[in-house]
């Protein structure tokens, strides 16, 4: 069975449609997905996204059990900001992509996907034995909800006095919004700006409400999972699961970036990323814009010359560019004149570089 959210009853009181995602009962659209997905773009979208893992990290050797248990450099991580990594297994497979905030000298917070953050928990409690840190899954005491868009400072900055404008991108303050504790982090999977706000559980359905009206007036709507994948997808971000798998290193994915040989130490993965790391990588992750109007889709074949050179990972029509998009794993010498097979039709699509959009700033 599904496990809801605590703003399960919200979404029902919306209207929205329900659907199993990740082994939660989550809000996938409250109506049009378009409506959604453009609101985000145009003016803010509301996100529950509270199916999202929560893991802290504390102790006085936290930042050195991170450093070995992940691939970034987390003890250079300043306190106030966040950082983008990944845990890989021991053959350099990526096990899942996670945000890490340093709340403190000795306190950092994990932030899993909702598909993995069980085993992320695990990998990390036992990444952590010979170090003087203590690794605590805090999830279900945690609710996420996400402000994204263009007017989200706006309409946050009505309900709180924390320091909004002077927050930079990928860092993170505690503050009161809405008279409530929270976490603003200046993050977000949509490819705008935004806010997430980690608070107490029982405090998500009173700040969701004092979101809506909030932002009422300024084109806030309510978003759920077909909006936010259609905008990751405009903003290259990867999904695990479609993008990063456990058979997939970092390098294969186009992040090689985010594995910090430099860092002092040795860290799970690192032998056999070190191996990979000067090689060319077989397959790259590229972007395809579809020339017709059929939707390639997750699976579907990529194509050059009869002959299959790559595979969909993630497919849709994209509001914003007026067309169908993807992206996939193709042959790196594959080149142009590539067709997707939709169901026996080889559809034709053009390859660009990622990501597809990029917001004003």
């Amino acid at each position: 069975m599904s496990r809801p959210t605590p703003l399960r009853d919200v979404h029902e009181s919306l209207g929205a449609t329900l659907t199993d995602f990740a082994g939660w009962l989550m809000p996938l659209r409250y109506g049009s997905e378009s409506a959604e997905h453009n609101a985000v773009r145009k003016a803010a979208g509301l996100f529950d996204l509270s199916h999202m893992g929560e893991i802290f990290v504390t102790g006085p050797q936290a930042a050195e059990a991170l450093d070995y248990a992940l691939v970034g450099h987390l003890s250079a991580v300043a306190v106030g900001r966040a950082r983008y990594t990944m845990i890989v297994n021991e053959r350099g497979g990526v096990l899942d992509d996670l945000i890490v905030y340093r709340l403190g000298e000795e306190e950092f917070m994990v932030v899993a996907n909702a598909s993995n953050y069980e085993l992320v928990a695990r990998e990390l409690t036992g990444r952590a034995e010979a170090y003087d840190a203590v690794v605590d899954d805090r999830s279900e005491q945690y609710a996420l909800i996400a402000v994204q868009g263009p007017r989200a400072q706006e309409i946050l900055a009505t309900l709180t006095d924390a320091d909004l404008a002077g927050l930079k991108y990928y860092a993170g303050l505690p503050g009161l919004v809405d008279g409530r504790q929270a976490l603003i982090a200046r993050t977000g999977y949509t490819g705008e700006d935004g806010f997430e706000l980690f608070v107490a559980a029982e405090d998500a359905v009173p700040l969701w409400h004092a979101l809506t009206e909030a932002g009422e007036s300024a084109g806030l709507i309510p978003a759920g999972l077909s909006s936010r994948d259609t905008l990751r997808l405009e903003a290259g971000m990867p999904l695990y699961g479609n993008e990063l798998n456990a058979d997939l290193t970092p390098f294969d994915a186009g992040l090689g970036r985010v594995v910090k040989f430099d860092k002092p130490g040795d860290f799970v993965g690192r032998a056999a990323l070190e191996a990979v790391k000067d090689v060319p990588p077989r397959r790259r992750l590229a972007g395809l814009v579809a020339r017709g109007r059929r939707v390639p889709r997750h699976g579907y074949p990529v194509t050059k010359d009869g002959a299959v050179v790559g595979e969909v990972t993630s497919g849709a029509p994209s509001q914003t560019l007026g067309k169908p998009i993807a992206m996939a794993y193709v042959d790196a010498g594959a080149g142009e004149g590539l067709t997707v097979d939709i169901r026996g039709s080889h559809e034709p699509v053009d390859v660009v570089e990622l990501p597809f959009y990029r917001r004003n700033k």
